[in-house]
């Protein structure tokens, strides 16, 4: 009787903790098109704009050696802005919701879930579009694109991970998300965004491999442009890090949220 009751329990707070996401995440959405005349259309309508003017650029006026570079370079973007979004906004998910973390018994470690989620389903409606556009332009996709749902959880889990430790940081010590900021500015550059990663000097390329985006916007980019499967290892090795840092990252945010509320 003890065990069914425990289950009953743990999927009871499942239930809540799932409808809870998904209200804050739809209450999200709903206040970032607040009084916007086309609403959700926004979200597709941007990355065309931006798509048209990286076409235009870089088939008409900048010459690039790398193949189809408005869509390699577009693609790039997509996947960063996940990243940068997410974490930036993530620092901001305690100090900026004073009213929630200090009710009793609201469970704050949802907050950076409800910001990754958000960020991701604006990136799912952003990367659709951009397939979309692909097709519509006569740039074509490769059948691999349909694998493209295995890099998500990889993806969020690495973002929540590190979305967990900046935004307990960032109740202690307010500058930190000046400092994400600053830190993305630099990983615009320091990521294959805009050039290839084999362009990196061989001295370097240790160095630079440890930075998860290479590996991820390869992982990406061949299963649009290449028509194959990613490479899975350094997937896998990005896996195994982000679950063992979200381990890490979120017994911290537990033991530092009960000084949340003095520190708001």
């Amino acid at each position: 009787m003890l065990t069914y009751l425990t289950k009953n329990d743990f999927r009871r707070e499942f239930i809540y903790l799932r409808d809870l996401v998904y209200e804050l995440v739809a209450r999200d959405m709903k206040q970032r098109y607040k009084r916007s005349v086309l609403g959700f259309a926004w979200t597709l309508l941007t990355p065309l704009f931006l798509f048209l003017v990286f076409q235009f650029l870089f088939q008409f006026v900048l010459k690039v050696e790398i193949p189809r570079f408005g869509p390699y370079a577009f693609s790039g973007l997509l996947v960063y802005g996940w990243f940068q979004g997410a974490i930036i906004q993530s620092s901001a998910d305690i100090t900026g919701s004073r009213e929630l973390v200090i009710r009793p018994g609201f469970p704050a470690y949802i907050l950076p879930v409800v910001t990754v989620t958000t960020h991701f389903i604006y990136f799912l409606l952003a990367f659709s579009a951009f397939i979309l556009f692909l097709l519509f332009f006569g740039q074509g996709v490769k059948w691999s694109v349909l694998f493209l749902p295995l890099i998500f959880p990889f993806q969020f889990i690495l973002i929540l991970s590190l979305s967990y430790l900046v935004a307990s940081a960032n109740v202690f010590f307010r500058d930190t998300q000046h400092i994400v900021v600053l830190i993305f500015q630099l990983l615009l550059f320091l990521s294959p965004i805009f050039y290839e990663a084999k362009a990196v000097p061989e001295m370097y390329q240790r160095l630079y491999n440890l930075n998860p985006l290479v590996h991820l916007l390869d992982a990406y980019r061949t299963l649009l442009f290449g028509g194959l499967l990613f490479d899975w290892v350094p997937i896998l090795v990005i896996g195994i890090f982000a679950l063992a840092l979200l381990s890490f990252s979120l017994n911290v945010f537990l033991k530092m949220r009960f000084r949340f509320v003095e520190e708001l």
